[in-house]
């Protein structure tokens, strides 16, 4: 599984009440688990952001929006789209979109994987996703729909589920999941 569009920066964050059986992670659930993300991680962090050859960042995990990590991921968030607009940044988490859509967090991600990875619907050939009931949410289309149309609203898809694949001459060639 790849970690999003482009060549990007990861942040795994602990911390995860999810435990989804067949997780590849589970040495992440722990929230005491890792490394501190002190001073010099930050700067470490913004530092290779801010090369242009970065698509942008994806924070993974864990789960990101464990309760624990809610309020320093917010500040973390609001300092990328300050210190390096332009570069986007993709969630992903065990939660279900319409359960994190009102977080004041929303407003900085650009895609949310969301949704609990399922071992019975895992397939190695999705794109961004583990198993095939996780979304890949384009976040400012879904948000802009629900604060206008309110619960109702349909989710924008960010990409298809599978590459599409096409035949060039013998060799197949796997096209972007990006549109």
């Amino acid at each position: 599984m790849k970690n999003g569009d482009g060549l990007r920066v990861v942040l795994w964050l602990s911390g995860c009440d999810h435990a989804c059986p067949g997780c590849q992670n589970p040495i992440t659930w722990d929230p005491a688990g890792g490394l501190p993300f002190d001073a010099a991680a930050r700067e470490e962090l913004f530092f290779l952001l801010s090369r242009d050859y970065i698509s942008g960042l994806t924070l993974s995990g864990g789960d990101p929006l464990y309760h624990g990590n809610r309020q320093e991921l917010l500040q973390l968030l609001q300092e990328v789209r300050t210190r390096i607009p332009g570069k986007t940044v993709w969630l992903y988490t065990g939660y279900l979109w319409e359960e994190i859509r009102d977080l004041p967090h929303m407003d900085y991600i650009d895609v949310c994987v969301d949704g609990p990875f399922l071992e019975k619907m895992k397939d190695n050939l999705l794109c961004w996703k583990g198993s095939k009931n996780q979304r890949v949410i384009d976040v400012p289309a879904s948000l802009s729909a629900y604060r206008e149309k309110g619960a109702d609203a349909p989710v924008s898809i960010h990409c298809p589920d599978y590459y599409q694949v096409y035949e060039k001459g013998t060799t197949a060639h796997a096209t972007s999941c990006t549109f």
